[in-house]
């Protein structure tokens, strides 16, 4: 993931970029499932931000190839943390200022940390009537854009750089297990998911993708709620997930993530936050349930350091009801992914765009329409007859 020295990349801020990839792998077994068996993590809170330094880096590299980003302008962006971290080291590498623009649930240690390493932090208020805080971060990132002529925005949600910048990650991963069988990732903006199962796919045709996602999120065809798990879900709809890669996806709660989060720490000594604890519950069951020879890859995006206050503060777990116990052995199944609303482990093997769901709802209700109205018509039509 190192760039080569350029004019305008100074070597020494050029070291800075090589810091980022060649992240290490980590067998995890026993808790998560019997003794034999097991999955293979590989640890991206090992890079100086954690898995978002890869597409910061990227998509800003790619930016300035084009001129899209001109030399010294403004780098402008909606983030939940990690990709700040990504930017804001991007941003010194290429001799860019950053902006931030966050909401109320960054952690003050985060904020801390963006400011220390030279990033400007903006906060929003109110989330959005129907895009809750994500859709009032970017229309505040707009807004900025406005008031600083020549600024660039990485819009990570929608911006192909954002996938493509994973395929170093997805070559990490063939080069160091030979062959993978499954294939489970977070998901928030869809980019590392997209990015590194496109890659394996081409490698490993059968590849299985499991996403796994947080209850009360968007992506996945539920209904948007308050999310308490930052760093996967949305409350909007990514045009970077790639629906038809997913064999299947898994809603996780966060409980549930505390409790995965909390077992890999006592167990393992390399633990995460939310995200990290959700993929490591799904993993852990596929690798109980699976058959015993199937290598499973689980991608872990981030490190514990943000999440001292929240996942591993019992003072805060107690008060948000988080320390239940563990979680059940097996998760729940529906059919559909709009089947009803999640609030405990789910899992669903259809997987489909909400938004091409919407609109066969739409069409439905609309043939719907005209049956009922065809039918409407020909009791008028009998009743002249009669008449």
């Amino acid at each position: 993931m190192s760039t080569p020295p350029t004019e305008t990349t100074p070597p020494a801020r050029t070291a800075l970029s090589g810091l980022v990839g060649n992240t290490p792998l980590l067998r995890v077994s026993e808790p998560f499932t019997q003794d034999g068996r097991g999955f293979w993590a590989k640890l991206e809170g090992f890079n100086p931000g954690g898995i978002k330094d890869r597409p910061a880096l990227h998509m800003v590299e790619r930016a300035r190839a084009r001129g899209d980003l001109r030399p010294g302008a403004r780098i402008i962006e909606s983030t939940s943390g990690t990709l700040g971290l990504g930017l804001a080291l991007a941003g010194m590498v290429y001799g860019h200022p950053v902006t931030l623009v966050t909401d109320p649930g960054l952690e003050m240690s985060m904020t801390r940390l963006l400011t220390a390493y030279g990033a400007q932090v903006n906060v929003v208020s109110e989330p959005h009537p129907t895009g809750g805080w994500q859709e009032a971060r970017r229309e505040r990132v707009k807004q900025l854009m406005a008031q600083h002529p020549g600024s660039w925005c990485p819009d990570q949600y929608n911006n192909p750089d954002n996938t493509t910048a994973y395929t170093p990650l997805a070559l990490e991963l063939a080069t160091e297990l030979g062959h993978i069988d499954v294939l489970v990732c977070s998901v928030g903006t869809g980019g590392h998911s997209a990015g590194v199962s496109r890659v394996l796919r081409q490698l490993y045709p059968g590849l299985k993708v499991v996403g796994v996602d947080t209850i009360g999120s968007t992506i996945f065809g539920q209904p948007a709620r308050p999310r308490l798990m930052r760093g996967l879900g949305s409350s909007i709809y990514p045009r970077n997930v790639a629906y038809e890669n997913f064999s299947e996806v898994h809603w996780v709660a966060p409980s549930e993530a505390v409790w995965a989060c909390r077992q890999l720490a006592a167990s393992h000594y390399a633990t995460g936050g939310w995200s990290v604890g959700a993929v490591a519950l799904v993993a852990g069951w596929l690798a109980r349930t699976l058959p015993e020879d199937t290598r499973i890859a689980a991608v872990f995006p981030d490190g514990p350091q943000r999440y001292l206050g929240t996942v591993y503060d019992d003072d805060y777990c107690a008060a948000h009801g988080l320390l239940d116990g563990p979680p059940a052995l097996e998760p729940e199944v529906v059919g559909r992914v709009d089947e009803k609303e999640v609030t405990r482990w789910t899992r669903c093997t259809t997987v489909v765009d909400p938004l091409m769901l919407s609109e066969t709802s739409e069409q439905a209700e609309q043939t719907e329409d005209v049956v009922l109205d065809d039918a409407s018509a020909a009791e008028d039509e009998a009743e002249d007859e009669r008449l």
